[in-house]
């Protein structure tokens, strides 16, 4: 018989003994029999453990050799070292652009004084015509009857030698343009209103709308 077979049965002894003692001792103690009774009684629970545990033993065969280790398998490649992760590139910094200085307000330049309006000029510088130092027989013509010619510009006319309309009716072009550039505030007034026309006819004793309205007190 095999050793471990030997210690197979050692244990199932041992256990069924057990087995054996502490059923002896209940029914000794708790089922008051015999003592003879109770060794009888206390041998099947004994006899079945040791059955069982025998039976239990016997299944597993004799203990063979644990097979070899099945060789190692192959030491997997060494893993190729991970490639080092590249650095973050730290971006530089952007420096923020400076702000551009803002241009220096440039002192608001003078407005440009306004040019003086342009004296109007007569087409011919002409020359003063021919004027007298008092009216004829110390009576003036009534200068007012001619339209554009009022108490102050009378006045203004005969300063300047003027106190007949046959003296303005005789006025060239000349003298137009001489009067009408040196008529202070009413520069231009012989031309746009006709003065020559007006006196031509006053002075040949006709009258105007203008005269008849003067006459008759409607203008002074």
């Amino acid at each position: 018989m095999l050793r471990h077979t030997q210690g197979s049965l050692a244990i199932v002894g041992a256990i069924a003994a057990a087995v054996f003692l502490v059923a002896f001792v209940a029914l000794y103690v708790l089922g008051d029999f015999s003592i003879s009774a109770t060794v009888f009684m206390a041998i099947f629970p004994a006899a079945i453990a040791a059955i069982v545990l025998y039976r239990g033993f016997a299944d597993d065969g004799p203990v063979t050799a644990a097979a070899p280790a099945a060789k190692a398998a192959p030491a997997a490649a060494p893993v190729a070292a991970a490639a080092p992760e590249p650095e973050p590139v730290v971006e530089a910094e952007r420096q923020a652009a400076p702000e551009p200085e803002a241009a220096p307000e440039s002192e608001a330049a003078p407005e440009p004084e306004p040019a003086p309006e342009p004296t109007p000029v007569a087409a011919q510088s002409g020359d003063k015509p021919v004027g007298m130092d008092a009216p004829r027989d110390g009576n003036a013509d009534d200068l007012k009857l001619i339209k554009g010619v009022g108490p102050k510009l009378e006045k203004l006319l005969n300063s300047m030698g003027y106190w007949h309309f046959d003296q303005i009716a005789g006025w060239s072009s000349s003298d137009v343009a001489w009067v009408d550039e040196n008529l202070e505030g009413f520069k231009g007034r012989v031309t746009r209103d006709e003065w020559v026309a007006q006196s031509k006819t006053l002075a040949g004793g006709g009258e105007t709308e203008f005269s008849k309205r003067v006459e008759d007190g409607d203008v002074y």
